[in-house]
């Protein structure tokens, strides 16, 4: 049967064998290595499984893959999540729906090349290619020669109120060789749609249906910020800034502070951190957090194929394994039936502060920054101040 792979936000199909498990199994999907000759970005040759100049031998593969001394043959079959472990890769097997979700387990996370401060592209910042809301693609890279500020955010979080800020943001730097890109972390591009066009603006406003960006930056909630300088290095990792006061007194946040360490970047070339800050405040994702990533990607899938009951399922699993994802709990809620302004978010606000775990997570660098302006008031319980106008704090 063909099988759907998942990965880095593209689905393809894989003729393949299943193996359903029992209960509690997820079954097996299996390949032969002539029918996988391409298998998973790998192809075949003599020497071993090479994929460009990296090759991992013959004998490596048979003892990793259970096949005899003398390597694979045509007729043996191939474990595709046996075979992706062996390329640093998790998987993540439905072999009854067949559906395998793939991603680079937290060994291989391209955040772990940038704690190594010794490496060739050290301080790379992991490139993203998405669409803009017409389907118009804008890769990171190649805003190269230009300071880019990403801002994430979600049409399931108040941040969505700062979007017009955000974009005032951009038109008073663009002249000076600064780029904002703004893009939404929701499954249904219509969720955001309305967001994006009342913010207007002419910065790229890109969409993330399927998590590419959260899990090249391991983005655990929204709003998140991150800069990428001229040279495609990372100089902010990922922060909690926003561009109003609208939510302060939920997140404590001085908007005008991180706006003026923005500034100060982009006219001076000062980050207000240094490489080797940038490399302690990153955080790479555990194999749960990629796990959780692989059971969110399949919910996602099967929700968007119909089969909501089973999707619900792997939505919830991902939640259990990593509970303080915020962006894949809160970001999946309604394709649950729940409302991700509702109790069910104040209960997982309540769940995360009663652990200890952090909701936000700015750094501390651009806190203590003077600003001329004084910040407007936070807004109160009626949602009233800070340019809220009649929201409600539920909106956060």
């Amino acid at each position: 049967m063909d099988v759907t792979v998942l990965e880095d936000g593209r689905a393809s199909l894989l003729h393949a064998r299943v193996e359903p498990g029992g209960p509690g199994r997820s079954g097996r999907v299996l390949v032969r290595p002539a029918e996988g000759g391409g298998l998973l970005g790998w192809r075949l040759r003599p020497q071993g499984w090479c994929r460009g100049d990296v090759c991992i031998p013959a004998s490596v593969a048979a003892r990793r893959l259970g096949a005899g001394e003398w390597g694979l043959g045509a007729e043996d079959w191939i474990d595709v999540a046996e075979f992706a472990g062996l390329t640093g890769r998790l998987a993540m097997v439905d072999a009854v729906r067949g559906v395998v979700a793939l991603g680079p387990a937290a060994a291989s996370h391209e955040l772990r090349g940038l704690l190594d401060g010794g490496a060739p592209d050290a301080g790379a910042a992991p490139d993203v290619a998405l669409p803009d809301l017409e389907g118009r693609l804008t890769a990171l890279s190649d805003l190269r020669g230009r300071k880019v500020a990403v801002v994430a955010w979600a049409s399931w979080c108040g941040c969505r109120y700062d979007l017009p800020a955000w974009a005032a943001q951009h038109d008073e730097l663009a002249d000076q060789g600064f780029t904002l890109v703004t893009v939404a972390l929701d499954a249904d591009p219509a969720a955001a749609r309305e967001w994006i066009d009342a913010a207007g603006g002419t910065h790229p406003a890109l969409i993330d249906t399927d998590g590419v960006l959260a899990g090249r930056y391991n983005l655990t909630n929204v709003p998140t910020v991150f800069w990428i300088d001229e040279a495609g290095r990372l100089v902010r990792p990922p922060d909690t800034q926003t561009a109003t006061d609208t939510f302060r007194s939920m997140n404590g946040i001085d908007s005008a502070r991180a706006l003026a360490a923005l500034r100060r970047w982009v006219t001076t070339g000062r980050p207000g951190l240094g490489a080797e800050d940038v490399r302690r405040h990153l955080r790479p994702p555990s194999d749960d957090d990629q796990r959780a990533r692989l059971a969110a990607a399949i919910g996602i899938h099967l929700y968007r194929a119909g089969q909501i009951e089973a999707a619900a399922g792997y939505l919830e699993e991902a939640g259990r394994l990593a509970p303080h994802q915020v962006a894949i709990r809160r970001g999946t809620m309604r394709l649950r039936g729940a409302d991700p302004f509702g109790q069910e978010y104040f209960g997982l606000r309540a769940e995360l502060e009663a652990n200890g775990v952090p909701i936000y997570r700015p750094l501390p660098d651009w806190q203590a920054e003077e600003t001329s302006a004084a910040p407007p008031p936070p807004v109160d319980a009626a949602g009233s101040g800070g340019g809220g106008g009649g929201r409600s704090l539920v909106d956060r």
